[in-house]
């Protein structure tokens, strides 16, 4: 594995951890931390592991864009920042692991937008999350694509607009995490939660993820169209048949299949 500046990537077992480590800048998502980002999902998408956690050290886990990226910037560098972002977005959802974000107090911003891209989250109590461009003068666009996704319109706008934090039982409430625990519970929930979302087939589950990003921007029929598909010819996969065989036959199942790793 790469070596980073601005992220450290540590194995243990099946699961990796990505964790964001420049608490000095607040974890904010510079340009190069990006880049890092982009680096370490690509060899972790090539590599054994079989779930990622997305952690970060230091008192906040992400205060989201580093503005000294924006300050005097040109229209050419300030696309290629968030055209970036988005390369990174992304990434995250196209990996086949299963990821999840371990969210500790304050996500702000690209960093509530990172939360909102990963395929699960579970926040401490003490996290809070928000998109405040709304009280300054750029507005969060970029991720409140990623946020509306996960809340809704009327409560994606009311987190923009406003730019309010709202509280880890609010994000639970209304969809941004999937629940909230003590903080000191956190890496147990975590660890609890993407151990039993990594369990059966690995390539069923990376076919199920990519599946499921690519139909939710369909219209209904067309996504049903297009997940008959899917399943027809993942019914007649090697690890689809042993499950089913397995199921018939009351013993335990041994999947065999890999998934694509890029």
């Amino acid at each position: 594995m790469t070596e980073f500046a601005n992220i450290y990537v540590m194995r243990e077992g099946a699961i990796t951890t990505l964790t964001l480590n420049r608490p000095d800048k607040r974890n904010s998502l510079s340009l190069e931390t990006m880049l890092e980002i982009i680096v370490a999902l690509k060899e972790i998408a090539a590599s054994e592991a079989i779930g990622l956690i997305i952690a970060a050290n230091g008192p906040v886990f992400s205060a989201g864009h580093n503005f000294a990226d924006m300050a005097g910037a040109d229209i050419e560098h300030a696309r290629h920042l968030f055209e970036v972002c988005t390369e990174m977005m992304d990434a995250i959802q196209n990996i086949p692991q299963p990821v999840i974000a371990k969210v500790h107090a304050l996500a702000t911003a690209a960093g509530c937008q990172l939360v909102a891209s990963c395929d699960l989250a579970i926040a401490g109590e003490s996290a809070a999350f928000a998109i405040p461009g709304g009280k300054g003068g750029l507005f969060c666009h970029t991720p409140l694509v990623a946020v509306a996704r996960n809340v809704g319109r009327k409560r994606a706008l009311e987190m923009a607009m406003t730019g309010d934090p709202i509280d880890a039982f609010t994000a639970a409430d209304w969809g941004l995490i999937n629940r909230v625990v003590s903080d000191d519970q956190l890496d147990a929930a975590v660890l609890d939660l993407i151990t039993r979302a990594t369990r059966g087939s690995i390539w069923s589950k990376a076919l199920g993820k990519n599946t499921f990003y690519d139909q939710m921007n369909l219209s209904q029929d067309r996504a049903y169209d297009f997940a008959i598909e899917v399943m027809a010819g993942a019914a007649i996969s090697a690890d689809a048949q042993e499950g089913i065989d397995a199921f018939l036959n009351k013993r335990a199942a041994i999947f065999t299949e890999q998934p694509k790793r890029e």
